[in-house]
């Protein structure tokens, strides 16, 4: 077959461009950039009140920007109704008729939109067996697990075969044990259909695991905007360092000093020297959890030492909570099989390719690895 002739894919990319939101004086989003390709799945993700459900409203037409452009499909969309975007939107709340069985739930907004019957019947058939609903299309939600109802939820949103999926913290509702399956669900469903996918959500777990790219926010603003690992690896600054990764990251706050061609960090007895970050004054390095090793107290290449207050035993892993040496706790990620104790004194040997610092403007990554 020609070039000329092999059917395109539709475009269903999405794209914000300098996006301001205000509600009155206070700005809830601040000059909000971001491109999410055709097919992508994209998660936003912040704090609560950092502005990502006010972006995922403005997309859907939900809301109107202040200022700048959206753009679905390489069309902008501003002034577009959200009925007239093709867009479908899963809401925190299952939102489902309590009369109406789970087929006429499916099928509810497609009859509003006078679609043939036969239409109808089939695309609720379809839906129902891609989330494993057949067996279940005549119960109501009083007769379906939460889970179930999440389902159904997300089949209503599938039946209207939408360009874009907008997904507001659809699991948040949901058991420990049900998140973990409705996040395997929710990717395995975007690997079959291949539909733009925008996901908000607090729990930087599902953030990581679900998207191919992840935005963080903070109070309005885009701090990173890359795919998951690099984020955790290379943060861009220490907001994103602290709030990516669970156990948090380990800082210790201190000053840098710029000495023969590189800066260098002091805090109380640590010293560490980092290629010329060109910035000089307060800063803080940062030592994700696995990045420490605990050593004997008394060991020659001990760069820290604090006393052990809790272990937390994770089968294959330990994390041991110490008391400092910074002015919150540290935690380390060990091997099961350590040996230590709560109130032991204990040495810590930080991995020199693992420490971050950060300083300057918005606490800016200056560097990852020391020179020395």
């Amino acid at each position: 077959m020609s070039q000329a002739g092999q059917q395109r894919s539709p475009d269903t990319s999405v794209s914000l461009v300098a996006v301001e939101k205000y509600f009155g004086d206070v700005p809830a989003i601040r000059s909000l950039s971001i491109e999410v390709d055709s097919g992508e799945f994209v998660v936003l993700v912040g704090p609560s009140g950092c502005g990502k459900t006010t972006a995922l409203r403005m997309i859907a037409g939900l809301e109107e920007p202040t200022s700048g452009e959206i753009h679905i499909g390489g069309h902008r969309v501003d002034d577009v109704e959200p009925a007239d975007r093709n867009i479908a939107m899963v809401f925190q709340n299952y939102a489902l008729y309590p009369h109406m069985s789970a087929r006429q739930n499916l099928g509810f907004g497609l009859k509003m939109r006078k679609l043939p019957r036969e239409e109808i019947d089939a695309r609720v058939r379809r839906a129902a067996e891609v989330l494993g609903l057949a067996q279940l299309l005549d119960r109501r939600p009083a007769q379906l697990s939460g889970g179930q109802r999440q389902r159904v939820a997300l089949g209503r949103a599938l039946v209207r075969e939408p360009s874009v999926f907008l997904f507001d913290e659809p699991l948040s509702n949901l058991d420990a044990r049900l998140r973990v399956e409705m996040r395997a669900e929710i990717a395995d469903l975007h690997r079959r259909l291949g539909t733009t996918m925008i996901f908000v959500t607090h729990d930087q777990v599902e953030a990581m695991t679900l998207g191919q790219r992840i935005a963080v926010l903070n109070e309005g603003a885009l701090q990173q905007y890359a795919a998951p690992l690099r984020v955790y690896q290379e943060p861009a600054n220490l907001f994103v360092a602290t709030f990516i990764g669970t156990p948090t990251i380990n800082t210790i706050e201190g000053q840098l000093a710029t000495d023969a061609g590189r800066s260098v960090f002091r805090a109380s007895d640590l010293t560490l020297a980092f290629p010329d970050a060109g910035y000089t004054g307060a800063a803080a390095i940062g030592v994700r959890p696995e990045g420490l090793e605990l050593v004997n107290v008394g060991a020659s290449d001990a760069d820290l030492r604090s006393t052990v207050n809790r272990l937390e035993p994770l089968g294959n892993e330990l994390l041991v909570y110490l008391d400092g040496p910074g002015e919150r706790p540290w935690v380390a990620r060990v091997n099961a099989d350590s040996r230590c104790t709560p109130g032991e004194l204990i040495g810590i040997r930080l991995d020199r390719r693992r420490i971050h610092l950060f300083g300057g403007e918005q606490q800016k990554r200056l560097a990852t690895g020391t020179v020395a």
